[in-house]
């Protein structure tokens, strides 16, 4: 099944996790819902399965003095829990549902890496969205009868096994930003330069991972390419100052209801994101 990106989005803004396995991402109910008390070191626990696919089980972990646990902790916890359930995904959420750290473990040979991946309620989920698409169990993944631990394994590891590509990543991230700072103008604080090209880069690389996924202007895979010969036909410079900002701050920033039918026009069919991505600065 595809991938809703709208409806996905909002769930995991609001971190029912539960609903965005189940709902969205196609997997199980847990056959075990039931909460499980942990003591670690004199501290109290509990631990509960909020979604399940061929015996790999999603827990979420919550202390009981609300706050998500230190990296000791942490580590202690899972093995304990992968004493009993070896395949696992652990969901640390705090008391006020602000704050999660999902945190997945590879294995190889005797070796044990730990990946932990923070969200932050309010955050722009661009990064998160990314690693959830991996999750997806749609009807090809059932065409040959339930897949296997191992399928649903890999698929946990698509998506939180990213050293690697993190590393190259920012490697070439940092270059196209040192590259972009020379171009910004009116701007004279250096930090103040820096801050802003941070902003527009992450923009960018969020609506690049939308246009891939399908979502925007009825599943236009080079949007922002084909927007860019646009703007080139109409004249130099005008793909920030007439098409990104009104993209950035009507499209994305506003109902569809709410938008002038020139952006409309200019920007195609472009779903409102309730967001802080988009506000302006």
């Amino acid at each position: 099944m595809p991938l809703n990106f709208q409806r996905t989005y909002d769930l995991l803004y609001d971190f029912q996790f539960a609903e965005l396995f189940i709902e969205e991402l196609g997997w199980l109910q847990p056959s075990r819902k039931k909460a499980v008390p942990l003591k670690i070191e004199e501290k109290s626990y509990r631990y509960q399965g909020i979604a399940e696919a061929a015996g790999v089980v999603i827990f979420e972990v919550a202390a009981a003095d609300g706050k998500i646990p230190e990296g000791k902790q942490r580590t202690a916890i899972h093995k304990e829990i992968t004493d009993k359930i070896a395949e696992n995904l652990l969901i640390f959420v705090d008391k006020e549902r602000t704050r999660s750290l999902w945190y997945w473990v590879k294995r190889e040979g005797s070796k044990r890496n730990i990946r932990e991946h923070l969200y932050v309620k309010g955050q722009p989920g661009d990064l998160f969205l990314s690693k959830l698409g991996g999750l997806v169990i749609d009807i090809t993944d059932l065409k040959h009868g339930e897949p296997s631990v191992v399928e649903i394994a890999q698929k946990l590891q698509h998506g939180f096994d990213v050293e690697r590509v993190t590393k190259k990543f920012y490697q070439e991230y940092q270059e196209q930003h040192y590259q972009f700072i020379e171009f910004v103008q009116g701007i004279e604080n250096e930090v103040d330069r820096r801050w802003y090209t941070s902003v527009i880069l992450n923009r960018l690389m969020f609506v690049y991972f939308l246009q891939r996924q399908g979502f925007i202007n009825n599943r236009d895979l080079d949007y922002l390419q084909n927007k860019l010969a646009q703007s080139k036909q109409r004249g130099e410079d005008y793909f920030y100052s007439e098409f990104l900002q009104a993209l950035f701050f009507e499209g994305f920033a506003k109902p569809e209801a709410e938008r002038a039918p020139e952006v409309e026009a200019l920007i195609g069919r472009v779903k409102y994101l309730n967001g802080g991505l988009f506000v302006k600065h």
